[in-house]
């Protein structure tokens, strides 16, 4: 199982400390170890206490020092010994083991597939192997996935074991027994059937499942290139040598990072045991401190060794393929199972006042203090989760649990790098830079002082910014003139390699010394303090945000520019080869476009650590935005990162086939070198200082690995030992020498020449929206002549007003009445009147406004059972349904509400219509606007107590209660947070029908104050009159 890939990251064990992720992106929240029980749920506090309990409770028989007790716990909550397992290959191999009849089977295909690789011809058997590998692939990858889909989901493995009866005595006795045996012979003697719950079991079952799935896929992969070996013609004889060589050090590598994986996750992980049940804590080392997800990324390796060791591309492309999709299993199934399983959701646009030790000195004073405490990006909707989950049995490190650090400042030894949320402090805050009656300056409210839509490479295009405007039409220039044939050949390729090296400097160089300047004298903010005029009491803020707007607009253009100049460049030097499988071409047209997906993949990964706040260098400018150093995604692996940057030109380059953008690559190496080595380290110290980590986790576990291998070598060098250290030293000092050389060089050069230098309108979102209605696919019964319509009815129950005008967001009450014996799937839904034209049949979706009748029989939108029940009355059942949240419509007019039959779209009964409105506004004045909000804001916040303000009877979050105390500390009466951003939106949809003032979510979120809104309702509807 070498090259089969297995996520370790979704998997629990309870008393393993873990680093847990931050709501911001991509991240790993830092968590301490406790003997406390305290943890997210009583189950698992109940196994740890159960494990004390073992422990404790035989001071008589004490166990052996090497026995270990694992705790499991059922989704219903049942606690239970887990018993210990054997790996597949020790199972199926050793003789000594009980091989099962599954085992037995697996045993057959895998020697059926030996067979046929011996007796088939060469090329039939290449084709065999070939369709053979991907019917194991696409069963692992889509077939596995679909199923631990709805497992994971829906109990679904479980359901279906429970509804055909398979581990019932009673109802299946025969299969049952072959289940306990197949079961039985492969476990130890601490394994009994009848005493484990039925999801375990069902995990033993389907693991076997999988056993067979993973080993033939394998095995036919193996197959499959074996049968395509072949000697590559016009390669040296050395190159054989290094290709040997480098294929069978990714194959132990391969091997390496698979027993390493085991050896943390257990079978636990292995065979994805948390969609089954849970076994506690979550706990992130070894190797997958080596790269993000080592069972899909590195643990891959081996495919490529294979490739390079039987020298044939259609193993290359299919390794590549086979491998995309196993990054498309992790995609689709094993994130979105991580996020349901440890995601844990948290509001944004949370005002929480910093804390004493994150108010700075003032700004004259110059100091600053570094603060790691542990503040969130408050514009998160969810927690991310963690990577890696172990499945570790319950040894002596898990006596103790692990606690959140939400407000406990995390320990300098463990930071995490990134630019992301800076904490160098707060200035001392002035109330003319407060909203009114707020004593506190809150990270929410200096995250959208900083930041307004920001433009990302091309996201948040706004034609109606200059810079927007500057940044298009400078793309447009430069891709216009790539076109045009204008001049010979040879000085066109002269000028496309002037202007990208113009812009590579500008970039790199350029922009480094601006930053540099900024750092050491804040340079850029003098510049604008000294030529343009502020406000007396701005306290230098609007020279800041001036600045650092600019900034931005200025590096995006000239990040955006080095890529295109350098695409242009590498465009007129490309040539289409003739003859793709002789040569290199393929091979470098192959490499070139890995080198160009690592660039993206590495940019993604830093963006979503750092953020707007960090992607745009925000530490050289905004002093008053809370930092911390932390370590979490990429950045976990790697300080630095950017460097990969090159990488996309490197795969230019090796696309092209062109010297100058081979030269265009090394420059942007070198450059990049030089900008982090004189304008980003040394920034980085002076904010940090010794909080700055010495090693990244990648150059870590190399080092380790290097020193374990140097000290096996010396041991074995003997006599000749001391002269090997003395060569390596002479070695390492020659690098150092010329790193030192070359960089006196370039700084030399650069003193001498020191150069200086919103999103797109929604109207066809929604336009697509509306359109909408109509793309579903209509289900009828046939089973009508059976019901009798006019035993259904429904029937809107009168909203607060006492009649059937609802406020948009009020619940929608309504009754429902059926015979005895309908269906169970029955449900009702909500349509905008004349939306069907059928009172029979509907043919329109209701985008989530609908209910089951019997909701406590649906798991979601999944029906648990369609029994009916026995008629035994002629009364006919009753009941009600309320409509409130997502199910509500969130937009004023008239609807209906429509009884369907059996889970289709036959209409049994209809009532309407109703109308949802929104009360107009009356006087403008601050008192009447901010009462009218007061009423529209807890409507569509859900009437949420820990969303809505304290003035409107609001309780706080979890969060701001606990670090805050209430108001008293700080928070304003008035704030408001949200779950989401939909629910943002709905306040601009009730405002924009309330003030006809139409503002965007974002803007609703940076306010999140009834106060703050109702004036700035105020303010825009004055400029409109003023107009």
């Amino acid at each position: 199982m070498a090259c089969q890939s297995r996520l370790s990251e979704s998997h629990l064990s309870c008393g393993q400390s873990r680093a847990m992720p931050r709501p911001s992106p991509k991240g790993l929240r830092k968590r301490t170890l406790s003997t406390s029980p305290i943890m997210h749920d009583d189950g698992c506090a109940k196994l740890q206490r159960l494990t004390r309990d073992a422990i404790v409770d035989e001071p008589v028989k004490p166990r052996p020092a090497r026995e270990e007790v694992v705790w499991g716990k059922t989704p219903d909550g049942q606690v239970f010994r887990v018993p210990t397992t054997h790996d597949v290959l020790t199972a199926l191999f050793h003789p000594a083991y009980t091989k099962s009849h599954l085992d037995i089977l697996n045993l057959s295909l895998l020697g059926l597939q030996l067979i046929l690789f011996y007796f088939l011809p060469r090329g039939v058997s290449k084709r065999f192997f070939l369709l053979y590998f991907v019917f194991w692939r696409t069963a692992y990858n889509a077939g596995l996935g679909w199923i631990l889909t709805k497992q994971s989901k829906k109990r679904w493995i479980v359901r279906e074991i429970q509804r055909l009866g398979w581990l019932d005595e009673t109802r299946r006795p025969a299969m049952r027994r072959w289940i306990r045996a197949q079961l039985a012979g492969k476990m130890g003697k601490d394994y009994s059937f009848d005493d484990l719950p039925l999801e375990y079991n069902t995990w033993l079952l389907f693991r076997q499942l999988v056993d067979v799935i993973l080993l033939n896929d394998f095995l036919a992969y193996c197959m499959f290139a074996f049968a395509s070996f072949r000697v590559p013609e016009g390669l040296s004889l050395p190159v054989h040598v290094l290709r040997w060589i480098g294929g069978i050090s990714l194959i132990v590598f391969n091997v390496w990072v698979k027993t390493e994986a085991h050896n943390v996750v257990k079978d636990y992980g292995w065979y994805w045991g948390d969609c089954f049940f849970q076994r506690g804590a979550l706990v992130f080392d070894g190797v997958f401190e080596l790269a993000p997800h080592p069972m899909y990324s590195v643990g891959y390796a081996g495919y490529y060794g294979l490739s390079l060791i039987v020298g044939s591309y259609p193993v290359l492309f299919v390794s590549l393929t086979a491998h995309a999709a196993q990054f498309a299993f992790l995609i689709f199934f094993e994130n979105p199972h991580i996020e349901r399983m440890y995601g844990k959701r948290k509001p944004i646009a949370v005002r929480k006042p910093l804390l004493p030790d994150e108010i700075t000195k003032p700004r004259e004073a110059k100091a600053r203090e570094v603060s790691v405490s542990d503040i969130y990006h408050e514009d998160s909707v969810c927690e991310s989760t963690p990577s890696v989950t172990e499945g570790e049995t319950a040894s002596e490190s898990e006596l103790e649990t692990e606690t959140e650090t939400d407000d406990v400042p995390t320990p300098r030894s463990q930071p995490k790098r990134s630019r992301e949320l800076p904490a160098i402090g707060v200035a001392a805050v002035v109330s003319s830079r407060q909203p009114e009656g707020r004593q506190q300056v809150s990270q929410h409210d200096l995250y959208h002082k900083y930041f307004r839509r920001d433009v990302v490479i091309l996201q948040n295009i706004d034609l109606l910014r200059s810079s927007d405007v500057m940044l298009v039409l400078l793309i447009l220039y430069l891709g216009v003139a790539s076109c045009l044939p204008t001049l010979s050949h040879r000085t066109t390729l002269v000028l496309h390699f002037v202007h990208a090296c113009a812009w590579c400097t500008f970039h790199s160089f350029g922009l480094g010394l601006l930053l540099r300047a900024q750092s050491q004298s804040k340079f850029i903010v003098r510049h604008f303090l000294k030529n343009y005029h502020y406000p007396s009491n701005d306290n230098g803020d609007g020279a800041v945000q001036e600045a650092f707007t600019n900034w931005k607009a200025i590096y995006n253009m000239s990040l955006c520019m080095t890529y295109i100049s350098l695409g242009g460049l590498a465009w007129k030097t490309y040539s289409w080869p003739e003859m793709w499988s002789e040569g290199d071409a393929l091979l470098r047209h192959t490499l070139g476009a890995l080198f160009i997906g690592l660039h993206a993949w590495a940019a993604r990964e830093s963006y979503d650590v750092l953020g707007v706040f960090g992607w745009f260098y925000g530490d050289f400018f905004a002093e008053d935005f809370p930092a911390h150093l932390e370590y979490t995604g990429i950045f976990r692996y790697l300080d630095n990162p950017e460097l990969m940057s090159g990488a996309s030109f490197l795969g230019l380059a090796l696309i092209s086939g062109s010297k100058l953008v081979g030269f265009l690559a090394v420059m942007r190496f070198v450059s990049h070198w030089w900008f982090l080595k004189a304008v980003e380290n040394p920034h980085m110290r002076k904010l940090y200082g010794e909080s700055l980590r010495k090693e990244a986790g990648f150059v870590k576990v190399i080092k380790n690995a290097a020193t374990k291998n140097a000290l096996l070598l010396e041991s074995r060098a003997g006599r000749h030992a001391p002269d090997i250290r003395r060569v390596a030293k002479e070695v390492k000092g020659t690098f150092d020498k010329v790193f030192e050389e070359t960089a006196d060089v370039v700084e030399e050069f650069l003193a001498k020449s020191k150069p200086k230098i919103s999103e797109v309108m929604q109207e066809t979102k929604v336009l697509l929206q509306q359109s909408r209605e109509r793309l579903i696919i209509t289900r009828v019964a046939n089973d009508l002549s059976s019901c009798d319509i006019a035993k259904y009815k429904l029937s809107i129950l009168p909203s607060q007003s006492g009649n059937k005008r609802f406020h948009l967001g009020e619940p929608i009450r309504m009754q429902w009445q059926a015979p005895l014996g309908h269906s169970r799937r029955d449900w009702v839904g909500i349509y905008r009147v004349a939306a069907n034209k059928s009172t029979l049949v509907t043919r329109t979706s209701t985008f989530g406004k609908w209910l089951p009748v019997h909701d406590e029989e649906w798991d979601g939108d999944v029906p648990l059972s369609n029994h009916r029940v026995s008629p035994k009355s002629l009364e006919p059942e009753t009941g009600t349904l309320t409509f409130q949240g997502s199910t509500l419509p969130w937009n004023v007019g008239q609807y209906e509400v429509r009884y369907h039959h059996d889970g289709k779209y036959n209409v049994l009964s209809l009532d309407g219509p109703f109308e949802v409105y929104v009360e107009k506004h009356g006087s403008l004045d601050f008192d009447s606007v901010r009462e009218r909000l007061a009423h529209i804001v807890p409507l569509c916040l859900d009437n949420d107590p820990s969303l809505i303000p304290l003035s409107c009877g609001g309780t706080g979050t979890a969060e701001t209660s606990s670090d805050m105390g209430g108001a008293a500390d700080g928070r304003d009466s008035d704030d408001f947070t949200f779950w989401s951003e939909e629910q943002a939106k709905r306040i601009s949809t009730a405002i924009e029908e309330a003030f006809d003032m139409e503002y965007a979510p974002e803007v609703i979120m940076a306010d999140a104050n009834l106060t703050a809104l109702a004036k700035r309702i105020l303010v825009s509807k004055q400029l409109l009159v003023n107009s």
